[in-house]
C-alpha cells in the first residue's frame, strides 16, 4: 500500500506566498507518511483578475513555480503533482493550464493540459466564468505509470464529463487525480456526488484536492478535498481552509474489486 495526500489551499495573488504555504502543507503531509502529494488547481496563483495569470506564465521547463515543484519533490523524496500552473501556449494572450507531475528525483514525469474549460454562468448567482478568454484548451489524455499505480490526470471542470474518465481507464488509469478550484455554489451541489460517481463507475481511486475558502478576488471555493476508494467510500475529507487529506492506496483492494465486480468488462459501448 502507498499513502497519498491531497493538499487544500485558499490561494491568493502572490506566487511566493502561495508557494510558501504549499511547501508548508506538503511538509506536513510528508510527516504524515505521504509519498504522493497532489496540489489543487491554481495552487500558485488565484489572481485578482482573470488575466493576472499571463503575468506569471512560464515557459515549459523553466520558471520559479516549476523549480519549486522539482525541488520539493527531490527534497522530500516524493512524487508531487502541481494541480495547474500557467504555462506559455501558442497564443501570446493565453496560457495552458498545465498539471505537472514530478517524481521523487525531482524529474518531470508528465504534463496534462486542461481540456474542458469552465465557460459558464453559475445558476442562481451573479458568477460568470470564461476560462477560454485566457486559457488554451488542451487536446491530449495523459496516464502516467508510477510506483503507486497508473495515474489518470484531469482538472476540475473535466469532472463533469464521464466519457473523459472512461477513456483514461481504457488507457489503464487506476487512480484518478482531480485538482480543482470548484466554486462554493457548484461544489455544494455536485462536488461529492461527481467524485464518488467517477470512482464507482470506473472502479478507481480518486484523489481530489480543492481550493477551499475565501480569495482576495472575491471568489469563494468549496473545499472538501477528499480521497475516495474504488467502491465510492470517502477515506478522508478536509472541509475548509488550508490543510490536507491522507489515505492509503490499497493495490490489492483495487485488483480484488475490479476482478470480483467486473463492470469495466461488461461495457457494451466504446
Amino acid at each position: 500500500m502507498s499513502k497519498c495526500a491531497a493538499i487544500q489551499m485558499a490561494s491568493g495573488p502572490s506566487v511566493s506566498s502561495n508557494l510558501t504555504e504549499a511547501g508548508r502543507l506538503i511538509g506536513e503531509a510528508v510527516n504524515a507518511g505521504a509519498k504522493l502529494v497532489v496540489l489543487p488547481e491554481n495552487f500558485a496563483l488565484m489572481g485578482e483578475h482573470e488575466l493576472d495569470k499571463l503575468k506569471v506564465k512560464e515557459k515549459d521547463g523553466t520558471g520559479p513555480i516549476q523549480d519549486f515543484l522539482a525541488e520539493i519533490a527531490l527534497k522530500h523524496g516524493i512524487w508531487v503533482v502541481g494541480g495547474t500552473i500557467p504555462l506559455a501556449g501558442d497564443q501570446e494572450n493565453k496560457v495552458r493550464a498545465s498539471s505537472l507531475v514530478y517524481n521523487d528525483k525531482g524529474e518531470r514525469a508528465g504534463r496534462y493540459d486542461k481540456m474542458h474549460l469552465f465557460d459558464v454562468a453559475v445558476p442562481d448567482t451573479e458568477e460568470v466564468y470564461r476560462e477560454s478568454n485566457s486559457i488554451e484548451q488542451g487536446d491530449s489524455l495523459v496516464v502516467i505509470d508510477t510506483p503507486f499505480g497508473k495515474l489518470g490526470l484531469s482538472v476540475c471542470y473535466d469532472l463533469r464529463f464521464p466519457e473523459f474518465y472512461r477513456k483514461l481507464v481504457a488507457l489503464g488509469a487506476e487512480i484518478l487525480l482531480v485538482p480543482s478550484a470548484f466554486t462554493a455554489q457548484t461544489g455544494a451541489a455536485h462536488w461529492e456526488t461527481l467524485l464518488r460517481a467517477r470512482a464507482i463507475e470506473n472502479l478507481a481511486y480518486v484523489i481530489a484536492p480543492n481550493q477551499g475558502g475565501f480569495h482576495i478576488n472575491g471568489r469563494k471555493t468549496y473545499g472538501h478535498s477528499m480521497i475516495i476508494d474504488p467502491w465510492g467510500l470517502i477515506l478522508d475529507c478536509y472541509k475548509t481552509g488550508g490543510g490536507f487529506v491522507c489515505a492509503e492506496i490499497d493495490h490489492e483492494r483495487l485488483a480484488k474489486v475490479r476482478s470480483s465486480f467486473p463492470v469495466l468488462h461488461h461495457r457494451r459501448f466504446d
